[in-house]
């Protein structure tokens, strides 16, 4: 093989696999002018200074509300940002490389343009959306937390419009029989003058939570029940899978979506792309997308976590949720 023909094959396969450009070959997905090259973003240094000013949004998305509220139908999720990619330790020390403090900046900037306006993560980044807030970025914040009072307390003084009870730890209560303690958690939130929400990554905690008459605002919904036990694993499959720590089956989105359908609150379905295992080529990724807006409510949207070092992700994500998520009878937003 000459070096020439080598090259024309890595450039073909590289081809093969790149979301953007599928996205650009495919005339029906809306990219616009404000989507930056796949260079750009991965091409820009970290030693030049931080962008400030109001963040100039060309395109808005599709938003459902959460009570006074306006969200876009996508939403940014935090664990790229915190190097927690369900993947592997090798893939997590590459987030944290890449992810520092003025990166996650940038890329939340560029989610904003993009028509992003909420970003979902741990009561930890706050300070960092502050900071995001400082340089001129109108983004809204949404946390996930445990029962901590003077947590709720910094949230609710800071901005933050809404907070969940942590899906690990809703579960680990509901399969403890405890599931009371996350009522007492919505209590304080909402007497605190945010939104209320239970995180969960089964469907049985959405139905038992909707069957105790609680005032819940909003659910986040995690699309794959990924933590089973190896003993529950044994009796749904009939052996153990390897790994055992992060199975994701296929049967498991239709459960979910039967759960977020059964309900009228707004949920926020979330790994979608199944912790990027759904990620090896576009037309999969397109798949997930497609079949997440069509198996959850108009009134509902989804979190996506953002690795834009070798792409455009915001863009292309966003594209997916204009062209998929669109709200029947409105006017696109």
């Amino acid at each position: 093989m000459t070096a020439d023909m080598s090259a024309d094959s890595s450039r073909a396969a590289a081809a093969a696999c790149d979301r953007r450009g599928f996205l650009k070959a495919a005339a029906a997905l809306p990219l616009t002018a404000a989507a930056a090259s796949a260079a750009d973003v991965a091409g820009e240094s970290k030693s030049e200074p931080l962008p400030t000013g109001p963040v100039v949004v060309k395109d808005p998305l599709p938003q459902i509300r959460l009570g006074k509220h306006s969200i876009s139908r996508l939403i940014c999720g935090n664990n790229c940002f915190g190097a927690g990619s369900h993947l592997s330790v090798f893939v997590n020390k590459e987030m944290r490389a890449y992810y520092t403090p003025e990166q996650v900046l940038r890329t939340l900037r560029r989610c904003e343009q993009a028509g992003i306006n909420a970003w979902q993560a741990s009561c930890g980044m706050m300070d960092t959306w502050r900071r995001y807030l400082d340089t001129g970025g109108k983004m809204q914040f949404l946390t996930i937390e445990t029962d901590h009072p003077e947590t709720i307390a910094k949230l609710a003084a800071g901005g933050c419009i809404g907070s969940a009870h942590h899906g690990e730890a809703t579960d680990s209560l509901f399969k403890q029989g405890k599931l009371e303690k996350v009522g007492d958690f919505l209590k304080r939130v909402r007497d605190a003058g945010l939104q209320a929400g239970v995180s969960t990554h089964m469907p049985d905690v959405v139905d038992a939570v909707e069957s105790k008459g609680w005032h819940v605002d909003y659910y986040m919904t995690c699309v794959y029940e990924r933590h089973r036990s190896r003993k529950a694993l044994q009796q749904l499959l009939g052996h153990v899978p390897i790994p055992v720590g992060e199975v994701y089956l296929e049967s498991d989105p239709p459960r979910m979506f039967k759960a977020i359908q059964a309900t009228k609150r707004p949920c926020l379905a979330f790994k979608i792309l199944a912790a990027g295992r759904l990620c090896e080529r576009i037309e999969i990724v397109d798949m997930a997308f497609r079949e997440t807006f069509a198996g959850i409510k108009p009134t509902d949207a989804v979190i996506v976590g953002i690795y834009d070092k070798f792409e455009d992700q915001p863009a292309q994500d966003a594209a997916f949720v204009r062209r998929y998520g669109r709200i029947p009878g409105s006017s696109g937003t």
